[in-house]
């Protein structure tokens, strides 16, 4: 039996996934299986893992149903099996990421030695080098949101208060309980998807993982990061390619959280002061859209030579 059950969502990113395909299959000291969910690409993305990648699942979804629902298509096959035939962990691993030789091991093998941790995920750096901040997360409380779209998250990113989301007052190379890691790189144990169930497909895109780290940690899991492992994350190349409709999305995921989450615990004067924000955050940022010029794709996505620094 294989110790990770891998699942890769993909939308027109077919070099991408090539070079993310190329990284896992060359990854050493664990054993997995790859399941690739395409998202009705148009690019050839899944004649190219047909061609080159005979050794990982295929599964062509019959609709975009976004990030949610395909993720699901391969986990509703993981749990439809008897227990004692599943992989121990599954790892929601976006195409736009290339991953070390021992990341998968050193991951695992993180979480064998802590029983109780639920779901975990490593330090992402994006190409230019930098933290990709959403590596490690706060769930998005209304102070915690406020802080954050009005701007004091960026004006004072080392206080403990207002740089709680993405916990920009402590250092990426300390390991520590969070709410969430990101589903980019999202390694949850097998035992506690049975418990909590799949991802909610009311998230088309963005929201569903700090919704999954959510369940969890209801159910009594810690989340952690652990920047002992770093992975390379080109990051918001699918999402770049229709960005109206994800700026939509993402706004439509802050309500959604907030309406299944935080919405019964507030009084109606102050949810209706949450939702009137967020609309009208959403608003402004649309207008910015049709102002900005999106700039262009890269030209190559050959990975850059990278090291980790973990």
């Amino acid at each position: 039996m294989a110790d990770l059950f891998i699942v890769i969502v993909s939308y027109n990113v077919e070099r991408l996934l090539r070079d993310c395909l190329r990284s896992v299959f060359a990854s050493t000291g664990v054993s997995f299986e790859v399941v690739v969910v395409d998202n009705q690409s148009t690019d050839g993305s899944a004649a190219m893992v047909r061609d080159e990648f005979p050794e990982a699942r295929l599964i062509e979804s019959p609709y975009n149903g976004g990030f949610a629902y395909a993720n699901n298509l391969a986990l509703r096959e993981y749990l439809a099996r008897p227990a004692a035939d599943r992989p121990r962990y599954v790892l929601l691993l976006n195409p736009d990421t290339v991953v070390p030789t021992d990341a998968l091991a050193e991951m695992t093998t993180y979480l064998d030695a802590r029983p109780r941790v639920g779901a975990a995920g490593p330090k992402l750096l994006l190409a230019d080098g930098s933290l990709d901040y959403a590596c490690r997360r706060s769930f998005p409380s209304p102070a915690v949101a406020f802080y954050r779209m009005v701007g004091l998250s960026k004006l004072f990113p080392r206080s403990r208060r207002f740089g709680r989301y993405n916990l920009t007052y402590l250092s990426p190379d300390i390991e520590t309980e969070v709410d969430s890691v990101v589903g980019a790189f999202m390694l949850v144990r097998g035992s506690a998807i049975e418990e909590v169930g799949l991802l909610d497909e009311t998230f088309f895109m963005y929201g569903e993982d700090l919704d999954w780290a959510f369940r969890l940690k209801e159910r009594g899991w810690s989340i952690r990061y652990n920047p002992a492992v770093t992975v390379l994350h080109y990051k918001g190349q699918s999402s770049r390619q229709r960005r109206a409709r994800t700026t939509l999305e993402f706004y439509r995921a802050m309500d959604l959280f907030y309406r299944k989450h935080y919405a019964r615990r507030y009084p109606p004067a102050v949810n209706h002061l949450v939702f009137a924000a967020i609309q009208g955050f959403r608003l402004l940022t649309v207008v910015s859209l049709r102002v900005a010029p999106l700039a262009p794709l890269p030209q190559s996505f050959a990975p850059r030579r990278f090291r980790p620094t973990g």
